[in-house]
């Protein structure tokens, strides 16, 4: 099952967060069964209650390699504020006078249930499910990829995650999905999850020993190589073999924040 939370304005004037279903017929379907127009609706991030979001530094093989950083024995982990929580088709912003930022398409774990100290062989019982996450990165500002730093990966919206979550017994394979990112129509990255250094049941028996996982956790599991700066006006596609396409346009900082800029 794919589920989605969406904002729709009524005709009283009324907007409403809804729960809705996506079928295989990609029809959006509300809890009462009412079908919603897409052009009549926003997308949130699909979990209700994010709870703390865990990101992956250099867990692609090729994209230690691109950097010319050798892979990590362990993984290289560090966290994220919900702030930077945004849905799919909503804006991302461009700092001002930055010289590069760019997209990273990410398969992202929700975590199910409570558990702590979880062996690797249960892992994947305390997962509810997968999205597509696209973890921008300012990269003006990063000391290394072992503690990026708050103006590198904690900004509002430079995290979108959606469109939906996927339910994880509808993935028959997680660990062989295709990743590909498009930038105006155009594929600057490709990977596969096969690649990655540290699979999802070592990460979450990792992140596990370390402290208790709780409902809404996320884990970010890393990007492959191909990166490319984007500017204002940029459209990028995150889309992931099975789960979905996370698309993104990107705004000028004056743009995101208006009145508050």
């Amino acid at each position: 099952m794919k589920t989605a939370r969406v904002k729709v304005s009524y005709p009283d004037d009324k907007i409403r967060e809804l729960e809705v279903t996506i079928g295989r017929d990609n029809l959006i379907k509300s809890e009462e069964g009412e079908i919603l127009p897409e052009s009549g609706i926003k997308w949130l991030p699909p979990v209700k209650e994010p709870g703390t979001i865990f990101a992956l530094g250099l867990n692609y093989v090729d994209h230690a390699s691109e950097l010319s950083f050798k892979p990590p024995e362990e993984p290289l982990v560090f966290i994220k504020g919900t702030n930077c929580l945004t849905g799919h088709l909503q804006h991302s912003y461009r700092p001002d006078n930055v010289d590069f930022m760019h997209y990273e398409c990410e398969l992202v774990v929700v975590i199910g249930k409570k558990v702590k100290k979880i062996r690797r062989e249960e892992a994947m019982s305390c997962v509810r499910g997968y999205m597509v996450g696209n973890d921008f990165a300012v990269r003006d500002y990063l000391e290394n990829y072992y503690r990026p730093n708050l103006r590198v990966k904690s900004r509002d919206s430079l995290f979108p995650v959606g469109p939906w979550l996927v339910d994880a017994g509808d993935i028959a394979n997680v660990n062989n999905l295709k990743l590909t990112t498009r930038v105006n129509g155009i594929v600057t990255q490709e990977g596969t999850t096969a690649d990655m250094i540290f699979d999802i049941p070592t990460l979450v028996e990792y992140l596990s020993q370390i402290m208790t996982l709780y409902p809404g956790d996320m884990i970010a599991t890393g990007t492959p190589k191909g990166l490319k700066d984007v500017q204002p006006g940029d459209i990028v596609d995150c889309e992931i073999e099975n789960i979905g396409i996370l698309t993104t346009t990107i705004v000028s900082e004056k743009d995101f924040y208006g009145d508050d800029y």
